[in-house]
């Protein structure tokens, strides 16, 4: 169910309202384009900056102009376990398929209370929970062994999006976890490696920009096309770069300006546009992809 090009969706901002309209028309040109699925409400989707009610009015405008055609993933995660469960709940309720969690980041739990975390988690959701392990961002590192145990306890734990970097993780994983465990990249830059170990998709900050592009890389990949993968990989490694040489989502909405020209740039505070010398990195890596 979970697999192939699936696009961390930005959320277009207008007069800092939720610009629906140009939200719906957005998923509705990934559907067209080729994307697997959609995660509505993740980091590159600026959550962190959303309220509860924002939140879950964007989730429920990606499920019903999805309709079924791809399956939509909910981001819910909180270091906070209450708001997480509650989170898990409103996403079943306005009809998302899954739910990516993140452990709890600031608070720096140990593996029990990441083990902990989850338990609640999966004992709350009706929907199936994708892990999210981003080290980088939330401090905590969800390991190998703690991964095992959640997976091994709680079935409808049913995969990961690993932004760890490790490309080995994925054999361990599929060691720890089972080989049915659902293995997702969480960095475009390293999805070649990721899908050539064993993985399934990438939850991807790219195929916002380009989303033909990265469906196609990933029907290569999962097709066993090695060649034809690497050729993709060569055209969208720039931008794969580029749109990470300033605090995201900045890059990415300046892209989106480039290739749609309805898409609003704003952002919400503490992120801001990006600079001069990223949009020239954007610039120059559209062009390189043909995109522009």
């Amino acid at each position: 169910m979970f697999r192939g090009s699936i696009p961390a969706l930005v959320t277009p901002f207008r007069d800092e309202a939720f610009d629906e309209g140009v939200y719906r028309d957005f998923v509705e040109w990934q559907i067209a384009e080729g994307t697997h699925g959609l995660v509505s409400c993740g980091t590159t989707g600026e959550a962190s900056t959303l309220s509860f009610e924002e939140h879950f009015a964007v989730v429920a405008a990606c499920v019903d102009q999805a309709k079924g055609r791809v399956p939509v993933i909910a981001g819910c995660g909180s270091n906070d376990t209450r708001v997480a469960v509650a989170n898990v709940k409103k996403a079943a309720e306005v009809g998302a398929d899954a739910v990516l969690l993140v452990p709890p980041y600031y608070n720096r739990p140990n593996q029990e209370g990441i083990y902990r975390h989850f338990e609640a988690v999966a004992q709350a959701s009706a929907l199936p929970v994708l892990l999210y392990n981003v080290p980088a961002r939330t401090v905590t590192d969800i390991q190998v062994e703690t991964a095992g145990r959640i997976v091994k306890d709680f079935p409808n734990i049913v995969g990961i999006k690993d932004a760890t970097g490790m490309l080995g993780r994925v054999t361990a994983h599929r060691a720890a976890c089972g080989p049915d465990f659902i293995q997702i990249s969480g960095n475009d830059d390293t999805a070649l490696g990721f899908m050539a170990m064993g993985g399934a998709g990438c939850i991807s900050v790219t195929a916002n920009v380009a989303p033909r592009l990265c469906a196609d890389f990933q029907n290569a990949c999962l097709g066993g096309e090695w060649a034809e993968a690497l050729r993709l990989q060569d055209l969208l490694y720039p931008l794969h770069m580029a749109l990470f040489t300033d605090a995201s989502p900045g890059p990415v909405k300046y892209a989106l300006t480039r290739v749609r020209k309805d898409f609003p740039s704003a952002l919400r505070l503490p992120m801001t546009s990006a600079g001069e010398a990223s949009r020239r990195a954007v610039d120059a890596a559209l062009a390189h992809a043909g995109l522009t």
